[in-house]
């Protein structure tokens, strides 16, 4: 099962499958990392919050 380089959190094949590169299975961050998002090649600190 696909899991969150960033938290652990565990994530469907889906998702792994849209949000990774082809050659990655895991994805750097996931919806459970509230404070951090992808940027280019690496996974940053948001600026703004991305509360509901």
């Amino acid at each position: 099962m696909p899991e969150c380089q960033n938290c652990g959190a565990f994530v469907t094949a889906a998702y792994a499958r849209v949000f990774t590169p082809r050659d990655v299975d895991e994805p750097r961050v996931c919806p459970e990392c509230e404070d951090k998002i992808r940027d280019g090649s690496d996974v940053r600190k948001t600026r703004s919050p991305r509360g509901n």
